[in-house]
This record gives C-alpha cells, sequence and structure tokens, in this order.
C-alpha cells in the first residue's frame, strides 16, 4: 500500500513568491504542486493532486474572490488559504462568506512565514481527522 502525500497547491503570479513558499513546505514535507495561473489551479483540483490550496489576491485579472466560488463548486471539500499582504475588508468578508479556511499574511521576509506554516499544518489536520470534510456541529 502506498502512502498518499498530502498534496498543496500554491497558486500565485508572483514567481519569487512562489518559489518560497514551495522551498517552505518540500522542505516540511508536503507534495507540492505550483502554478500562475486560475487554468493551473483548475486543473490542480480537478485531477484531485491538491486538498489544500495556497491563493493569492489574483489571477489572470481574477480576483480570489471570484475565483473561489468556482473551485468550490469543483471540489467542495476543499481547503483554501488565502495568501494575502493588503486587502481591504469587504474583500476578506467575501472570502470569508464564500468558505476560505484561512486569510494568511503574505511571507515577505525570512521568520514571517510560521503563520502560513501553522495554517497549512492544520488545514492537514482537519483532512485527516475529519476526511469527508463534513462540520462537525
Amino acid at each position: 500500500m502506498t502512502m498518499h502525500m498530502p498534496g498543496l497547491l500554491i497558486a500565485d503570479e508572483d514567481v519569487l513568491t512562489r518559489k518560497r513558499m514551495a522551498d517552505l513546505f518540500i522542505n516540511a514535507g508536503y507534495q507540492v504542486t505550483v502554478t500562475n495561473s486560475a487554468a493551473g489551479v483548475l486543473y490542480g483540483i480537478l485531477k484531485k493532486t491538491a486538498q489544500v490550496v495556497l491563493l493569492s489576491t489574483r489571477f489572470d485579472e481574477l480576483l480570489a474572490t471570484e475565483l473561489i466560488p468556482i473551485l468550490k463548486k469543483c471540489n467542495r471539500n476543499l481547503t483554501i488559504i488565502l495568501v494575502a499582504s493588503e486587502l481591504p475588508l469587504t474583500l476578506i468578508r467575501k472570502a470569508r462568506s464564500e468558505g476560505i479556511f484561512y486569510h494568511a499574511l503574505k511571507p515577505n521576509r525570512p521568520g514571517d512565514e510560521e503563520e502560513l506554516r501553522q495554517a497549512v499544518k492544520c488545514a492537514f489536520e482537519k483532512l485527516t481527522h475529519n476526511p469527508a470534510g463534513e462540520w462537525l456541529q
């Protein structure tokens, strides 16, 4: 029986941010896929290679808040962590109402990654304790 590694999709248009986050999570033992496009995000979700998505605020002129409902339609159990430095409160509220798991600040300097690392760890723990993705009331 092969051990299924946790799948993490990093979706960010900024190449340096993508590389920094990918290195961080590859070193932590996650199976990481990176993309810089909305199409890449959809592909990773439809192919079921990603259970958790780190999503930046905008892709190909689409705002994350426009993309999140589409992603949730593809896989309602998908765990989405929105990674953004400065977002208007209205966008954060909209993202939360669309069902994001967490909003983390974009890591800009070494040492900034701890919040993101903890959010990803919690997201995967939630999946392993509740693999069907039902909310426990």
